[in-house]
């Protein structure tokens, strides 16, 4: 089908609650989101027998002449409408600045939208309607393996329910798609087969942190047994191709010397074999409209040295490896869902290296991991990259739907605080997290109207962040959280965008 743009007036004659932003037609048939007593439905709206679409399955009925389907938000209806409308369907998303949402609910997406939309018009009216000189792209469907896991949701579901909320808001500037954290190719081939076209590489198994203190024999020896063969060079070969050498990035030089090859070897040369053979595997499968890869080394205790990033991508670049964004671990401490913590100027000054590094041997971004809520870098990292950045944000929206909660159902809200508090020394085991739980006020000790001000709270914020998955795999507490947030929606879509606003904005260079 051919998209258009007109909408017919009948639309509004059938008696059907629907989300006004959502109407779209194609082929004379008008498709639109509505709210029913059952839940949302998408709606197909056509001229008596007109409707003839076997892609679409649900309950038909006749108003005012017309045929009207309104069909469940099932999978097979997803895939349908991603097929009538292009704008739904994931694409890659270049060297454009870009942020990545993600949703542990399935629910944040309008919010989401609202942001991106709202910093769009931001910029324009900064520039008196004129084209933005840093153009946002999004990425709306992102989950990792792990999430995915831990919230009992699969790869279909993401993509799904990031359609239904970029359809229901009425988002036709694009997005990707990200299969974050990947480690195995049946990773890459799940999200694959779903229509991911962002891919996320996770090869920190293969990163060997002991290296940077590791004596010279221990050295030697861990670098003898590197996967050779896997590198396609040698041992000699690789020490000839760097020691005393210079290397010039822009301003800069770095002049390689044995010790530190050897360091960036051991720590990061299993890592780039991993790399490369899940790149292969992804070019073997990929989809025609192509994909995008990412690396990310930044779950590890020991910052990313420049010399290191320098190693990484020419090897990587040597092995033939394509990619567009690199997380490295930068300087600081990047926890979950808090601000950045360390010095800004120490920041500022091994951020602008890394970003040489990155125009210099690619052009490629650098990409912000646990990137939500550090507010006081997005600036910074746009300005330093020229716009070559890319934010990847994840539990930050399950925790503003907790704010929400405690807005409109403090009783829950108090019911999933305590059990956190339970749940956090277990489950914060794979998490970059400081959070003392003696810090953590009780609940029961403070009013209804004090509670959603716990979400500014460090300790507050990291514990109900870090235990998401307990949460989300126990029945009584996620089907009533879920429940409450879709009677409330339109209270959890501005509590996001709100709170995407801050994020969004100064990447996009508003101010």
């Amino acid at each position: 089908m051919n998209e258009r743009t007109s909408v017919s007036p009948g639309l509004y004659d059938i008696n059907v609650p629907l989300y006004p932003r959502s109407p779209a037609d194609a082929d004379g048939v008008i498709f639109f989101l509505a709210s029913t007593p059952a839940g949302r439905r998408l709606g197909l709206l056509a001229e008596a027998g007109a409707l003839a679409s076997e892609a679409f399955s649900g309950e038909a009925s006749e108003r005012n002449g017309k045929t009207l389907l309104l069909c469940p938000l099932t999978h097979a209806n997803a895939v349908a409408l991603r097929e009538v409308f292009p704008w739904l369907r994931p694409q890659p998303l270049g060297l454009a600045t870009s942020a990545g949402c993600g949703d542990r609910l399935g629910l944040a997406t309008p919010g989401h939208v609202r942001a991106a939309r709202a910093t769009a018009a931001r910029s324009a009216e900064g520039r008196g309607g004129a084209q933005p000189e840093r153009s946002l792209k999004m990425i709306f469907s992102q989950q990792s393996i792990r999430e995915m896991t831990r919230t009992g949701r699969s790869p279909d579901d993401v993509m799904d329910d990031a359609t239904w909320g970029m359809f229901q808001e009425g988002w036709r500037d694009g997005a990707g798609a990200d299969a974050d954290h990947l480690k195995t190719t049946d990773d890459i081939d799940l999200c694959m087969a779903a229509g991911f076209t962002f891919f996320t590489i996770d090869p920190s198994a293969y990163v060997d942190p002991a290296a940077d203190t590791d004596d010279e024999p221990v050295l030697r020896a861990k670098y003898a047994a590197l996967p050779w063969p896997a590198l396609a060079t040698t041992a000699r070969d690789l020490r000839n191709a760097y020691v005393g050498k210079r290397i010039d990035v822009e301003d800069r030089a770095f002049t390689v010397d044995d010790e530190t090859l050897l360091r960036a070897a051991v720590k990061y040369g299993g890592a780039v074999a991993h790399v490369a053979a899940l790149y292969r595997h992804l070019v073997s499968v990929g989809p025609s409209g192509g994909f995008e890869l990412e690396i990310s080394v930044d779950e590890t205790d020991t910052p990313t040295g420049h010399a290191e990033h320098l190693f990484i991508a020419r090897e990587l670049r040597r092995l033939g490896v394509r990619w567009v964004s690199l997380a490295p671990r930068y300087v600081g401490r990047f926890e979950k869902g808090v601000e950045y913590i360390g010095d800004l100027a120490a920041f500022e000054t091994d951020f602008a290296g890394h970003a040489a590094i990155a125009r210099a041997l690619g052009p490629y971004k650098l990409s912000l991991h646990s990137g939500s809520d550090k507010f006081s870098i997005y600036g910074i990292a746009a300005e330093l990259t020229r716009g070559l950045v890319h934010l990847k944000t994840a539990g930050t929206s399950y925790l503003e739907a907790l704010r929400a909660t405690a807005s409109f159902d403090p009783a829950l809200f108090r019911e999933i605080l305590t059990f956190a508090r339970d749940r956090y020394d277990t489950d914060k085991a794979s998490y970059h997290v400081s959070a003392q739980l003696e810090r953590v006020p009780a609940p029961e000790t403070l009013a209804d109207a004090d509670l959603p001000l716990l979400l500014e709270q460090f300790d507050t914020r990291q514990v109900l962040h870090v235990t998401f998955g307990s949460v989300l795999t126990t029945p009584a507490l996620k089907d009533r959280l879920m429940t409450g947030l879709m009677r409330n929606e339109e209270r959890y879509y501005d509590v996001l965008e709100r709170h995407f606003i801050r994020h969004l904005h100064p990447l996009a260079g508003v101010q």
